[in-house]
């Protein structure tokens, strides 16, 4: 195994993913492998691990396995060093756009329900103290 290739634990630590996940994910073939070593080992380069990384922060936000696979999609061809015409290039970024929209929308209802809960914690907080000081000694 040369230095530019991890193994599926390395790969796991750094995303925080489990093994099980993201064997999920090659099935699936939102990421693959980059190459497997002589005794069948699967190897990940830092381009994979950047893969599951966005595939991750996806995940929360209740985007699909097939919005994710569309949006990789989408970001692979911009990446890619094959030509782009200007309207292929226009269509892709609207694609793009359009799940950054989505993720924007579902952070901001994400920070609602973080208000309300941090709300009912503090009225809690608040009963608890109340009886716990107003309890006989």
């Amino acid at each position: 195994m040369d230095d530019n290739h991890m193994q599926i634990g390395e790969v796991a630590a750094r995303t925080e993913l489990s093994l099980r996940t993201i064997r999920h994910y090659e099935e699936t073939g939102l990421v693959i492998p980059s190459a497997r070593s002589q005794g069948g080992f699967r190897l990940y380069t830092e381009a994979d691990v950047v893969r599951l990384m966005v595939i991750r922060r996806m995940k929360p936000l209740g985007f699909t396995l097939d919005q994710m696979r569309d949006l990789l999609d989408a970001t692979d061809r911009l990446d890619s060093d094959d030509p782009l015409d200007a309207a292929e290039r226009d269509v892709l970024l609207g694609r793009v756009r359009v799940y950054e929209q989505a993720a924007t929308e579902q952070v901001d209802k994400l920070r609602v329900q973080l208000s309300r809960a941090e709300d009912f914690a503090a009225t809690l907080r608040t009963r608890l103290d109340q009886n716990t000081s107003a309890a006989p000694s």
